[in-house]
């Protein structure tokens, strides 16, 4: 049998954590931007999670993230999907605003594990194709591969697309 204040330092400890835990699994399941859930199966704890992004400089952009997440995990995979469409107006003003580097800019990030690995969504301007483009990845390699998922954007038949200019 174990020890009395064994046992007193294991009530300690554990019940805050295992509130943390209840309170971390809540929080995680009642996500506003959270639209699908798809259980990979009685005897697991990993289900595929769809959320909504809404591009905060190109609010006519919607895009659908599709991710596993593990619930009682250390890591959460790395493999994910991306699906990006026009819902909206797209406007040459919130085009002026969007970053014309080749690397684009971050518009979205979410951490996938206690471990340092993290989701990423970068939006990127094609402005020759005039097109948006955003890449999903894992910042940290998994089995000899960053995962990643691209989706694009074409600007054709919004107020913000612009004929070409080098046409040959």
């Amino acid at each position: 049998m174990l020890p009395r204040s064994m046992i007193d330092s294991f009530k300690t400890y554990a019940r805050p954590v295992f509130a943390a835990t209840v309170i971390a699994l809540t929080v995680s399941a009642c996500s506003d931007d959270e639209v699908g859930d798809v259980s990979l199966g009685l005897f697991t704890t990993k289900d595929i999670k769809i959320q909504i992004f809404n591009d905060p400089e190109v609010p006519g952009v919607t895009c659908h993230i599709s991710h596993v997440k593990a619930d009682l995990d250390f890591s959460d995979p790395s493999d994910m999907g991306i699906s990006c469409r026009q819902t909206g107006e797209i406007t040459d003003e919130m085009i002026a605003n969007v970053d014309r580097s080749k690397s684009g800019e971050v518009v979205f990030t979410a951490s996938k594990s206690i471990l340092f690995k993290s989701m990423k969504i970068r939006r990127i301007f094609d402005s020759k194709n005039q097109t948006l483009m955003y890449l999903s990845y894992s910042t940290k390699e998994t089995q000899g591969s960053h995962k990643h998922s691209l989706s694009t954007v074409p600007l054709w038949g919004t107020k913000a697309w612009k004929a070409p200019t080098d046409v040959q």
